[in-house]
C-alpha cells in the first residue's frame, strides 16, 4: 500500500538564483502508485525583499541619501554590499539622481558568467527646519555668486539618465 511520510532534504541552492525559479530534486518526490521510481521534487524560489539593495536582474540597486555639504564638498560615504559594507567618494557638486556605478558588486549569474553591479542613486536630503542661526549663514550663502542661479545639469530627468547609463 501508500504510507505517507515527511523527510528533511538538503538542497544546495546556487549563488544567482531569483525568484519563481525551479530546482529540480529528482528521485525525492511522490512515489508511484503502483511500483516504480519516485518522482521528483520541485523547489520554487522566494525571495526575501532587503530593505536598501533592490534586485534587477544580476544588478542591485541602492538609493543613497547623502546632505547638502557632502553634495557640495564631496566626501566618503558606505553603501551597502552582499559581502557587507564599502566605501566610495562622492565627488564635489554631485546632483541628485547621479547614479554611481560598483561594477562586480551585485549579484553572480546563476549560470556562472560573471556577476552584475551595484547601482546608487544619489539623493540629497534638505533639512527641513532651520534655527535662525543656520537661516542666517543660508542667507548669506545665497548671496554669494555660485548660489545665485540655478545650474543646467545635463540629461536632468531622471528617466533620460537611467536610459543613457544602459546604453
Amino acid at each position: 500500500g501508500c504510507v505517507r511520510d515527511s523527510e528533511v532534504i538538503e538542497i544546495k541552492v546556487p549563488a544567482g538564483v531569483g525568484e519563481g525559479m525551479a530546482l529540480t530534486v529528482q528521485g525525492k518526490g511522490n512515489a508511484p502508485s503502483r511500483g516504480g521510481i519516485n518522482g521528483d521534487l520541485i523547489v520554487v524560489i522566494e525571495e526575501e525583499r532587503d530593505d536598501e539593495l533592490v534586485r534587477d536582474g544580476n544588478n542591485l540597486i541602492h538609493n543613497l541619501n547623502i546632505t547638502v555639504v557632502t553634495a557640495i564638498l564631496g566626501g566618503e560615504v558606505e553603501v551597502p554590499t552582499i559581502e557587507g559594507k564599502a566605501k566610495i567618494k562622492i565627488a564635489p557638486g554631485t546632483h541628485a539622481g547621479k547614479v554611481l556605478r560598483l561594477r562586480g558588486k551585485g549579484l553572480p549569474d546563476v549560470n556562472g558568467y560573471g556577476r552584475g553591479d551595484i547601482l546608487v542613486v544619489v539623493d540629497i536630503t534638505i533639512p527641513s527646519s532651520l534655527s535662525s542661526d543656520e537661516k542666517k549663514l543660508v542667507k548669506e550663502l545665497a548671496e554669494k555668486p555660485p548660489f545665485k542661479e540655478a545650474e543646467s545639469v545635463e540629461n536632468q530627468n531622471i528617466f533620460e539618465r537611467m536610459k543613457n547609463f544602459f546604453r
